[in-house]
């Protein structure tokens, strides 16, 4: 009987020291529904303050071993009276609120915990008395489970999650293509899916909240200010050259400076959304012109968000990427989910370079351990990612993925704009106004240009078929900037390779002859950034002197 007694003391002091207790801070909690935004529900001082019996609280951790688990909550109210219920691992357990100003030990129950995995503590109000529910300022786990993970930080929000794309340095990529796709279900407010990434900046969609959803383009400063970008100076700004219509543009700091721009689009769950970001650089000035365009699948159109210069630059498209981010954590315990697909880019001689090979990292947060509940991979030959919901990682930081080649290279018809009629109209009065300002004159107009012949020509009419030989020169209607035109000797193009502003207005002229287009961006280079001297939605201005033509 001694031996016995003994044996099960034994028992007894090896259980004991192995029962482990830790504290999950109230503050790491998640209300459902979600806090409004100016709530004081969750805080490092009080830890939860809970006063609205609609909303539920949830609190999350992994278990590394199985075993046994006590619960306890730390808990006050300023009056007795309220009562909780508690569900977990199945079951469910009714708790009285002590009432005192000190936080009091509420036991919640012991459970077996027979599988590994993710786990939720959800509390519900039975009864309210007072102003407040409850506050809990913890909630104990005690027992022998052993290896439990909880994210211990104030910041809710699961781990941004990336995917990189490598290229060779060989390769001048002048544009980067993507398709991104959001399930239904996964489009959660305050969610950043960002699709085409470049070592200078971002472009990709966004739910900013019940309400509002957003395409946003965004390009950083040079220099090493993060926050403020009152304090960088001009030299390093970039500059905005041309947005779409309804297009905002701004300034944006706190994660670097520069300059923002968003057009506000109800863009939806389940319908794939082609974006693209082309770079023309100049290595002669150091700069490089950034421009983000956006396809609008119901108008089967691109529409232009936005068209930067950046300072100090001077190069391709390099470091491309794309990710996932809860920004606002409130809602940090869902699931944000994200398909990328038909990865293209674009060389500087026109060709065209698939994207097959995606490498996978997180932030801060996964990299400290935080959140551990992250991944991605690859399904139907497109790369994923996902993050939040407590589900468990199924991918590793550095982990590559291959997807199979689709073959399909983006077509792109810079004709579909999906601004072209507002712009239409904006370039008419800018001409408009130019001719009351008899800054330029015109003798009339042609389906759209204006012309004035500055000499007539006594030979062969030209025709939109001929091959001509010409002198011209190039400049922006905006502010008279000559961004080409020929030297000693002329130029020689077939029309019809030529823009369509130039077909309409030369055949108004004859061999000889010498005359002034005035060509609306629809007619010229549209939304494209062309060259670096021509900003997207440019009217132009030549003057074409006919040498002549072939036919």
């Amino acid at each position: 009987m001694l031996r016995y007694c003994f044996s099960l003391l034994c028992t007894f002091i090896a259980v004991a020291l192995c029962a482990q207790t830790v504290r999950i801070p109230a503050y790491t909690g998640y209300a459902i529904p979600v806090e409004k935004e100016a709530s004081d529900m969750f805080s490092v001082q009080q830890g939860l303050h809970w006063t609205d019996t609609r909303q539920a609280v949830s609190y999350s951790f992994y278990v590394r071993k199985t075993g046994t688990l006590q619960l306890t909550l730390l808990a006050r109210n300023s009056v007795a009276g309220s009562q909780l219920k508690l569900l977990f691992n199945g079951k469910e357990k009714l708790l009285q609120v002590p009432a005192g100003k000190t936080f009091t030990k509420v036991p919640a129950g012991s459970y077996t915990i027979r599988d590994t995995g993710f786990y939720t503590i959800q509390l519900k109000a039975v009864k309210k008395a007072g102003p407040t529910i409850a506050d809990i300022s913890a909630i104990e786990l005690t027992g022998t489970v052993a290896d439990i993970h909880f994210n211990p930080k104030p910041r809710r929000n699961a781990a941004s999650v990336h995917l990189r794309y490598p290229l060779p340095d060989s390769v001048k990529a002048v544009a980067f293509y993507n398709e991104i796709t959001i399930p239904e279900g996964a489009d959660l407010e305050h969610s950043y899916y960002m699709a085409c990434g470049f070592a200078r900046g971002y472009f990709g969609i966004q739910v900013n909240s019940a309400t509002e959803r957003r395409v946003i383009f965004s390009v950083w400063d040079a220099g090493n200010e993060a926050v403020d970008r009152t304090k960088v100076p001009d030299s390093n700004k970039v500059q905005l050259l041309a947005k779409g219509e309804d297009v905002i543009a701004n300034d944006f700091g706190n994660e670097g400076t520069g300059g923002h721009s968003h057009w506000v689009y109800p863009w939806k769950a389940g319908q794939t959304y082609p974006l693209m970001v082309t770079a023309l650089a100049d290595s002669a000035t150091a700069t490089t012109i950034y421009t983000g365009y956006f396809f609008v699948p119901e108008l089967q159109k691109w529409k232009l968000i936005a068209s930067f210069k950046a300072p100090f630059d001077g190069k391709y498209l390099q470091n491309l990427y794309s990710f996932s981010e809860n920004f606002v954590g409130s809602n940090g315990q869902l699931q944000c989910k994200v398909f990328f697909g038909n990865q293209w880019v674009q060389r500087e001689n026109g060709s065209w370079k698939e994207l097959t090979q995606g490498t996978f990292s997180y932030d801060a947060t996964g990299k400290a351990g935080d959140r551990i509940d992250y991944g991605g991979g690859v399904t139907d030959d497109r790369f994923y990612l996902w993050n939040g919901g407590f589900q468990k990682a199924n991918a590793v930081y550095g982990q590559v993925f291959d997807r199979s080649a689709a073959g399909k290279r983006p077509m792109i018809d810079w004709t579909k704009n999906a601004d072209s009629a507002s712009q239409a109209i904006k370039d008419r009065l800018l001409i408009q106004e130019a001719v009351r300002k008899k800054e330029i004159d015109t003798t009339g107009s042609n389906e759209g240009v204006y012309y004035q012949l500055l000499r007539e020509g006594t030979g062969a009419a030209v025709s939109a078929d001929d091959t001509v030989t010409v002198f011209y020169k190039g400049s922006l209607l905006k502010d008279g900037s000559i961004f080409d035109q020929t030297g000693e000797k002329p130029a020689t193009f077939p029309l019809k390779r030529l823009i369509k502003g130039w077909q309409v207005g030369l055949p108004m002229c004859n061999v000889g002859g010498k005359i002034r287009l005035v060509i609306p961006s629809g007619l010229a280079y549209t939304i494209r950034s062309r060259s670096k001297a021509i900003p997207p939605n440019s009217v132009l201005v030549f003057d074409i002197e006919v040498l002549a033509v072939k036919k």
